[in-house]
């Protein structure tokens, strides 16, 4: 994950406005398309009826029958107002609606000639501008608005209808001689679609949890600061919240009672933390074994140096290249990695010299499922005597220790690489959505860790 994993959470917000709640998001210029229309339903669309569909790109969704076209001579005044109201709204609906599936056609290129995006692109780009326009002022813990869950079931609906029609040919054997073919969905989407729609469902039901909460909001800089809000004393708890988040200034504060929470409230907390934790670490899995699955650009293969050596520096591949048993942990400590920035330029060293020494072994002839990958890292014992083995075993352990460490970190350059030039609308489809999920789970961790927090600030002080 535009996942997650996982990112600055300064750079989710499509209108440039610093928002937190977004983690891991492809980082690209968004166009400003959010979606497809509320109603428009592919299968459905195509499976109705000729006339049907020439009445329905009219602008119009009444019954072309004979007994519908005729005029209805007992309507009186208001009931033709009223109906010339719903009308008017279904018309712009409408019309919002060819606005952005053409747009959704076109690639993002308004002048039509054939210089857009690729479809696959497109409907990342899609999935990830609805995400943010549903979840991107989302800082708190609380249920959505109806009018945003509406909006994001009914648009992801769109969306995962696409992969209703992405299958495989699958031969069958009647008998000795008589064999047939048969198409079913394609192996990946059957096992990872329905996951991410139960982990999407999961989400919505943890943030529609919160509603009778002890604990309350209030904005950092604003005069209920310093006063009541909501008859509850909120200055006890400002100094908590902002040594801890000063950088995040546009974050609300999560204040408490001033007993702190109640031991059912916390329970209830720490509950959904670990649920929206698993879903974190599901939703990452998924995004991962996508992005494996996608090849690497001929682009970024060009710009690899010739040794894998280069990429990472002499202290790293040292420690990569001497050790007789090899510990991630133990490297990273040395390395004292401050920042997230320096640990994503890491990551990148690491990502670039892992492929480097994959390519010496013969390894990226084909794209690798993490199955495939897998068995590399267990093949490996077999191939003592091949130092490039070793080195990228030791190499894909030490970058999966940092994204371990560093869960908001940002998706390195090989994985933006994958998702700008993939080509595969199916894989567009999972990567996207288990990005934002990863995103969002972890924001919900996130939140429920800053209630925690002042909770257990506010206890220690009264002990």
């Amino acid at each position: 994950m535009e996942s997650s994993s996982n990112s600055d959470q300064n750079e989710v917000s499509v209108s440039g406005t610093p928002t937190s709640s977004v983690s891991s998001p492809y980082r690209r210029t968004y166009s400003d398309i959010s979606g497809l229309s509320h109603r428009f339903d592919v299968q459905s669309f195509y499976n109705r009826p000729s006339k049907t569909n020439a009445v329905v790109l009219s602008g119009h969704d009444e019954d072309v029958s004979e007994d519908a076209v005729e005029p209805k001579d007992d309507v009186d005044a208001d009931g033709e107002e009223g109906d010339s109201d719903i009308d008017s709204a279904e018309d712009a609906e409408l019309e919002m609606m060819r606005e952005r599936f053409a747009k959704l056609l076109l690639g993002e290129d308004m002048s039509g000639s054939g210089k857009g995006v690729c479809t696959a692109v497109t409907v990342s780009n899609s999935i990830t501008n609805l995400y943010a326009t549903v979840f991107g002022q989302s800082l708190r813990l609380q249920p959505l608005s109806t009018e945003k869950k509406d909006l994001w079931k009914r648009e992801m609906n769109c969306f995962m209808s696409i992969c209703d029609y992405i299958v495989e040919v699958i031969p069958r054997s009647l008998g000795t001689n008589v064999e047939i073919t048969e198409t079913k969905l394609r192996s990946d989407i059957l096992m990872s679609l329905p996951a991410l729609r139960k982990l999407d469902n999961m989400l919505m039901e943890i943030l529609d949890s919160f509603t009778d909460n002890e604990f309350w909001y209030v904005e950092r800089g604003s005069s209920s600061m310093n006063s009541s809000g909501g008859g509850r004393d909120t200055g006890t708890f400002r100094k908590v919240v902002v040594q801890r988040k000063d950088e995040k200034w546009w974050l609300p504060v999560p204040c408490v009672p001033a007993e702190g929470l109640s031991e059912e409230e916390r329970k209830h907390l720490r509950h959904k933390r670990d649920c929206a934790s698993q879903i974190h670490k599901a939703a990452l899995a998924i995004n991962d074994s996508t992005l494996n699955d996608m090849d690497i650009p001929d682009s970024y293969l060009t710009t690899l140096p010739k040794s894998g050596k280069a990429s990472v520096g002499d202290v790293i591949y040292k420690q990569l290249c001497t050790a007789e048993k090899f510990y991630p942990d133990q490297l990273l400590d040395i390395l004292k990695i401050t920042s997230e920035h320096e640990a994503l330029e890491l990551a990148d060293k690491v990502e670039a010299s892992l492929v480097t020494w994959r390519r010496k072994t013969g390894g990226l002839t084909h794209s690798k499922s993490s199955w495939d990958m897998m068995k590399d890292i267990g093949g490996d014992a077999d191939r003592g005597n091949d130092k490039n083995h070793i080195l990228a075993a030791r190499a894909r352990s030490l970058l999966f220790c940092l994204k371990q460490r560093y869960p908001e970190l940002s998706q390195t350059s090989l994985d933006i690489c994958k998702i700008q030039f993939n080509r595969d609308v199916g894989k567009a489809v999972l990567e996207s959505y288990s990005r934002v999920l990863e995103g969002l789970a972890y924001n919900v961790v996130s939140w429920i860790d800053d209630v925690l927090y002042v909770d257990r600030t506010v206890r220690n002080r009264e002990d």
